[in-house]
């Protein structure tokens, strides 16, 4: 029989069962959109993640009290009766350290209102305090100004880097270098303005001011506690600096030799290691909801063959009359059940990855095709119709020619 033949004569059995090829078509759609979906909208989260981690350096370490990413339950009280890592601490270790590492703080100490003149924003903006790393630790570039230099720190200079949103509020038509803004009523000299890096998950990454740390110290207290980060120089040297990081750390914290760390270490590549923990998490939950819906599915597929097959008996028999063979007969019948299950995937396909990539607006990231898990999908479909297509075809095919012409 010709191929041709044996498509058109599939699409004909499906368009002459509409509502029982439909409901079939149906089922087999939900459970390829649920893999999709999911997989779609892992691997833009996966994707954003990776993006956004490769902003840093990935020669760039934190040290903080609390883990930076936690996957599962975990011994919160034991986190929190750690000592706070505090300013102190820091600037001990920054004496200590190469002058090649960076070192510098990391920590919103509130959130305040900002004001210049009449023009005052909401009370949203973080108060950062920072140092002259900052910028290069946490991949921001100045659009416009200068960094703060160690003489800011060192006189506690009264002078503040914007986020480009917080200067767009401010000054709309001013230009902000060199302007006094105020917050809580101190006056600040604004040297720079940071350039835009966009948001995440809805939440701005340009809505804050720097202020140097040792202002922040003395106004929130320089035994609040703060994150470190610091540069290894190459990603070549992390695991040497992390290693001379832990020791000096331990010193300056007082651990005893027998106690674990009190501190966490964080880098990149270990926030990407437990990133790919929580998105494996989800592929799995989506391809599981996914296979018991299409375990149904197949059934289903099962379900309208054998219909099917008592429905074209006669057609059957005539056939075989004619003079075809059992191999002739069962491959009509896969064919048709392969249909079946492609038509249903594509659909499921589609929709899967037009719902997953709705992450992409909220995000504002890039469109992702998860191609892995299309050609995963039309495989899958493939050996579906052929697992639950046997046995109707086995059926079909097992038809006595005689008894056949005499079904009604």
């Amino acid at each position: 029989m010709q191929l041709f033949e044996v498509f058109r004569q599939a699409f004909d059995s499906i368009r002459a069962s509409k509502l029982r090829s439909g409901l079939t078509l149906l089922a087999i759609s939900v459970g390829v959109f649920a893999i999709i979906s999911a997989n779609t909208a892992v691997l833009v989260l996966d994707t954003y993640f990776r993006d956004t981690l490769s902003l840093m350096g990935g020669d760039v370490i934190t040290v903080s009290k609390f883990p930076a990413v936690n996957m599962g339950p975990s011994d919160w009280d034991r986190y929190r009766n750690r000592e706070d890592i505090t300013v102190d601490q820091m600037e001990r270790l920054k004496s200590m350290m190469p002058v090649s590492a960076e070192v510098g703080p990391n920590r919103t100490f509130r959130r305040e209102k900002i004001q210049y003149n009449e023009a005052e924003t909401n009370p949203d903006v973080q108060i950062q305090g920072a140092n002259e790393h900052f910028l290069g630790n946490n991949a921001y570039s100045l659009d416009e100004g200068r960094n703060f230099l160690p003489e800011d720190m060192e006189h506690r200079r009264n002078v503040a880097i914007l986020g480009s949103e917080v200067a767009e509020l401010l000054f709309e038509i001013e230009h902000p270098i060199g302007k006094i803004i105020r917050i809580e009523g101190h006056p600040y000299t604004v040297i720079g303005v940071t350039e835009a890096k966009g948001s995440v998950f809805g939440n701005s990454l340009d809505r804050f001011v720097l202020l140097p740390y040792t202002i922040t110290a003395n106004k929130y207290g320089r035994n609040s506690n703060i994150g470190i980060q610091l540069r290894a120089g190459s990603v070549d040297r992390v695991e040497a600096v992390m290693d001379e990081l832990i020791g000096i750390l331990r010193i300056i914290r007082q651990v005893d030799p027998a106690q674990p760390n009190d501190f966490e270490i964080a880098t990149n590549e270990s926030i990407s290691g437990s990133l790919s923990q929580f998105t494996g998490f989800l592929y799995l939950i989506g391809f599981i909801i996914g296979g018991i819906v299409l375990l149904g599915a197949g059934i289903g597929v099962m379900n309208i063959m054998l219909v099917s097959v008592t429905e074209r008996t006669r057609e059957i028999g005539i056939r075989k009359a004619v003079g075809a063979d059992r191999k002739a007969v069962i491959y009509q019948f896969l064919i048709e059940a392969v249909i079946v299950c492609q038509l249903g995937g594509l659909i499921g396909i589609f929709l899967g990855i037009v719902a997953g990539n709705i992450l992409v607006i909220v995000m504002e990231t890039t469109f992702v095709l998860p191609v892995f898990a299309i050609f995963a999908g039309i495989i899958g479909m493939t050996a579906i119709g052929v697992i639950f297509g046997v046995y109707p075809a086995w059926k079909a095919a097992r038809l006595d020619p005689i008894e056949s012409l005499r079904f009604e």
